[in-house]
């Protein structure tokens, strides 16, 4: 059995970052940068007022009481066209230009206006209340770099930049199978010997939370002839996943199926739990991997596999989301040769530690017990028991979707 870290590595490295597409920005969010956004314009792009008041010139504050004459006015959007002299201010809102001659803002708050004579008794450095032009960033400026996943506020400092489109790595499109006779459709009626596929649906939301398209095929009976259709199913997609049949037992037929029509396999054991029956090959080019069928397994396979293969053909530089530190919130026994990946609830303790918090009950058939999971414990092999209170290593499980 290979480790988790040998086989994730033999994964990454039969996977490739995806070609490049250009999107309008409001269709970006999620998607990761395929070339630095560089900005158009500096922002703001001129000296511009941070609150409402009167453009003014600091030298004529210098005195305390000063009377000083408005010239004019200059909304947002609408610069005032001439220039501020000796005693005259003009009255300025927050975001517009600040007009030539003018140093200063006087806030409104600090001023007295009757007609067109205003008086405070404050005085004010030059630069007050203003925002200098580029303060955010300049022209040419590189504000996103490649390789970053686009949040909101990346779709927001992409705009500012007066970028109406941006560059970015096509969305990996996933094939999903799950196999076994005794899996109908949710909703359906379930006879005896039968269950829902919450596989398909599970992974793919998994995925399309991760940045790809999922593209769901039918169920494929436990049949060699079943299997072997797979090929013809797959064009276009950039992975194939299957859920269930990678087990030794003489039902388990997706390895056979699949070499009939091609498949080159590279591993089909981890030492792993959940998952020891995991399988990974090549379909031609086609990256494949099989997943366990059973459900929590065949989630935390993707957690630690397919994720960070699909962070590889998004581009991003970093495929492995590290672990987090935590403290357990319950003893833990001692390890066998598998690797663990306890369920866990999430937690802070009275000094603001996170705590992770193992299930009593592991079975990897409890979807129930990984609704309520926050994370997943690790547990090398071999690992000696575990106190409570001791530090322990976790994925986060929202956060390998970032």
């Amino acid at each position: 059995m290979l480790s988790v870290s040998e086989a994730r590595e033999r994964i990454l490295d039969g996977v490739f970052p995806l070609p490049s597409e250009v999107v309008a920005l409001t269709d970006a969010c999620g998607r990761v940068s395929a070339a630095p956004v560089i900005a158009r314009l500096s922002n703001p792009p001129a000296d511009v007022s941070s609150m409402d008041g009167y453009a003014v010139r600091a030298a004529d504050l210098s005195v305390q009481g000063a009377r000083l004459t408005c010239i004019g006015s200059a909304p947002a959007g609408h610069p005032f066209a001439g220039a501020v002299g000796a005693g005259e201010c003009v009255r300025i809102f927050t975001g517009a230009v600040v007009p030539s001659g003018a140093d200063a803002i006087l806030i409104q708050e600090n001023a007295q206006a009757e007609g067109a004579s205003v008086t405070t008794t404050t005085t004010l450095p030059p630069g007050t209340y203003i925002r200098r032009r580029g303060q955010d960033f300049a022209e040419g400026q590189e504000v996103i770099p490649t390789g970053r996943r686009l949040s909101a506020r990346d779709i927001g400092l992409a705009a500012a930049a007066n970028h109406a489109w941006v560059r970015v790595t096509r969305r990996p499109r996933v094939a999903i199978a799950a196999t076994g006779d005794e899996l109908l459709l949710p909703g359906s009626g379930i006879g005896a010997g039968q269950i829902a596929n919450s596989n398909t649906p599970m992974l793919a939301a998994l995925l399309r939370a991760a940045g790809a398209d999922p593209v769901m095929l039918p169920v494929l009976r436990d049949d060699m002839a079943d299997l072997a259709t797979l090929e013809r199913m797959v064009d276009g997609v950039d992975m194939l996943v299957t859920a269930g049949g990678a087990s030794v037992g003489s039902h388990d037929l997706v390895r056979r199926g699949l070499e009939q029509v091609g498949l080159k396999t590279d591993f089909w054991k981890i030492a792993m739990r959940p998952g020891r029956p995991l399988m990974y090959g090549h379909l031609g080019r086609l990256p494949f991997i099989g997943l366990p069928g059973n459900p929590v397994a065949a989630f935390v396979c993707s957690v630690v596999f397919i994720l960070p293969a699909l962070r590889r053909m998004a581009g991003l530089a970093t495929p492995v989301v590290p672990p987090e530190h935590a403290i357990l919130g319950a003893d833990v026994p001692g390890n066998d040769q598998r690797m663990d990946h306890l369920r866990a609830g999430l937690g802070h303790d009275a000094d603001g530690r996170l705590v992770a918090t193992p299930f009593a009950v592991q079975d990897s058939a409890m979807l129930h017990v990984l609704a309520q999971s926050g994370a997943l414990i690790l547990r090398a092999p071999h690992a000696p028991p575990a106190k409570a209170g001791e530090p322990c290593d976790i994925i986060r499980i929202d956060r390998v979707l970032e």
